[in-house]
């Protein structure tokens, strides 16, 4: 394994393991200590990473790779920032993603982070979910775009710890608009809990390596 490998599992593992606290903070009861001694342990690590170089998910080919063809069946993720779906993403999905012909499939199961109302998902995760999913189509397509707008409706309560899948495909293009649609369904029940439809824009290579070069700096956490 290279060096550059290595710390891609590194970071996936501590992305999955801060996943994992984030749930299990939620979920689980705790001490007054408990908390002290997380809030301890955390911001003594945060502070050990401000302190290093700035990385951007900008410094990869992004554009290039929204144009790569993903293959049939099962497959990863390619960027592993991704926020709803990347390895080593702090509020990550996990999900397991497939392609079917021309449609994506992504099977997901929401935890105790996810929650909104009482037993059941944030309506804000699941419109993060559409949205990311949908990005996977142009992998089918071969073709970078940006989110032009998203349209969630929801049919029922989202149900956490239970298998769902959301099935995403492109309804047809106009121009540069991409108009795609999809369905978030309970695997058990086989009830769709919600659907949704998008549009987003089609832009060149060029676009996105120009916004990342122009990109300013951030600005310091402190100020």
């Amino acid at each position: 394994m290279s060096d550059d490998e290595a710390v891609l599992e590194a970071r996936a593992r501590a992305g999955r393991a801060i996943r994992e606290l984030g749930h299990a903070f939620i979920g689980r009861n705790a001490s007054v200590e408990q908390i002290d001694h997380l809030s301890d342990v955390v911001e003594g690590i945060t502070d050990e990473l401000w302190p290093q170089q700035h990385r951007t998910r900008g410094e990869h080919p992004f554009g290039e790779r929204q144009k790569e063809e993903l293959p049939q069946g099962r497959f990863e993720n390619r960027f592993d920032d991704r926020p709803v779906s990347g390895r080593s993403s702090p509020w990550g999905l996990d999900l397991d993603l497939h392609r079917h012909g021309d449609e994506i499939e992504a099977l997901v199961t929401l935890r105790s982070a996810h929650e909104g109302a009482p037993n059941r998902s944030h309506g804000g995760v699941v419109s993060a979910l559409f949205d990311d999913v949908f990005g996977y189509v142009l992998g089918v397509i071969n073709q970078p775009a940006f989110t032009g707008d998203l349209y969630v409706r929801y049919h029922a309560p989202t149900p956490l710890f239970r298998e769902l899948a959301c099935r995403v495909r492109l309804d047809r293009r106009e121009g540069r608009k991409l108009l795609l649609t999809g369905e978030l369904t309970d695997v058990e029940s086989d009830t769709v809990v919600a659907s949704a439809r998008a549009t987003f824009v089609a832009v060149d290579s060029e676009v996105f390596a120009r916004l990342t070069a122009e990109r300013p700096a951030p600005p310091d956490e402190d100020t």
